[in-house]
């Protein structure tokens, strides 16, 4: 009922930049954001990045579903989000998923790119800190939910990156990865936890671990068949040589890339959901069909790992044929 309550908004400038942070810990932002690290700046960065948002959210989503934790009561808060209410609140995933996106990336990038790792810092905090306080704005979340949401993801940081490297190696070269990289995020997703009503954590999580999933095997046949790279020069070199020239072929890139990706998403939940309806018998149309177990695992883990799979393999090559390599 909470999301239903009438409100008046004063203040334009906080409503409208709390109302951008919370879309900046959405997953359809860091499924376009992580392809456009891969497509224009570092296909390792890119694949450290995937590692730890994948882990990180799968580990938050599920916590929140086993903790049952409730969101702050409205009243006295006033909800601006109406989706996420059915979910539980602690951890903050926003909080988890804008922590290690912002944080890894400034782990990956400082020894390899030449900006000051004091900027960095700034920026990585900065962007963290107004997906966390969106939160608190939005009405979704209590101060102990985006503390903890971003301390767990700290600790998950700490943890996994002296492994990077390892794991990376692994992804790259272990002939089982394409096999564990299916199964692992398959099994994980039909045992999540389950839950008294319907809430949309098991459907997101199917498509963060589908999006993980079918980038890494696209990572994996990439090495395997030295797929196209983004090597040019000007990339390697650093951000501050970054030209007129080379923002345009950044551009190209990320709107061709976004293009191939969207159009992939769009024909796999058509084909995907008329073969699931045509073998359970259900209209496309039925939202609580599509909710079902049975359905929802495997029309979000095909759709979303089909997406990954396009990003890392297909958009490399087309960006190659078009001479935006």
């Amino acid at each position: 009922q909470g999301c239903t309550q009438k409100y008046i908004v004063k203040n334009y400038f906080y409503y409208y930049l709390f109302k951008f942070s919370a879309a900046l810990g959405e997953e359809i932002f860091y499924i376009t954001f992580l392809p456009f690290i891969y497509w224009n700046i570092d296909h390792s960065v890119s694949r450290r990045m995937i590692i730890v948002w994948s882990t990180v959210m799968y580990i938050g989503q599920v916590s929140k579903d086993i903790l049952k934790w409730p969101r702050p009561l409205s009243p006295p808060v006033v909800k601006l989000e109406m989706r996420t209410d059915a979910e539980y609140g602690m951890p903050s995933t926003h909080a988890m998923a804008a922590t290690a996106i912002s944080f890894s990336f400034l782990l990956a990038t400082v020894n390899q790119y030449k900006y000051p790792f004091e900027l960095g810092l700034v920026a990585a905090f900065v962007f963290s800190m107004l997906v966390c306080l969106s939160r608190l704005y939005t009405g979704m979340h209590t101060v102990l939910d985006v503390i903890g949401g971003a301390l767990i993801s700290a600790v998950l940081l700490v943890l996994l990156y002296p492994a990077w490297d390892m794991i990376d190696h692994l992804l790259l070269t272990s002939p089982f990865c394409p096999l564990l990289s299916i199964v692992v995020p398959l099994v994980l997703c039909y045992n999540y936890p389950k839950l008294d009503y319907y809430s949309p954590t098991r459907g997101d999580t199917t498509t963060i671990l589908g999006a993980g999933a079918g980038a890494t095997v696209g990572f994996w046949l990439n090495n395997q068949y030295t797929a196209p790279d983004y090597t040019s020069e000007n990339f390697q070199l650093g951000f501050p040589l970054i030209t007129g020239k080379i923002v345009v072929v950044m551009l190209a890139r990320f709107f061709v890339g976004i293009f191939v990706v969207l159009l992939t998403r769009q024909l796999m939940k058509s084909v995907v959901l008329g073969m699931l309806g045509y073998r359970y018998k259900f209209p496309i149309g039925d939202l609580e069909a599509r909710r079902q177990l049975e359905v929802e695992v495997p029309y979000k883990f095909i759709t979303y790992s089909s997406v990954g799979f396009s990003a890392t393999v297909i958009v490399p090559l087309l960006h190659e044929q078009l001479g935006l390599m």
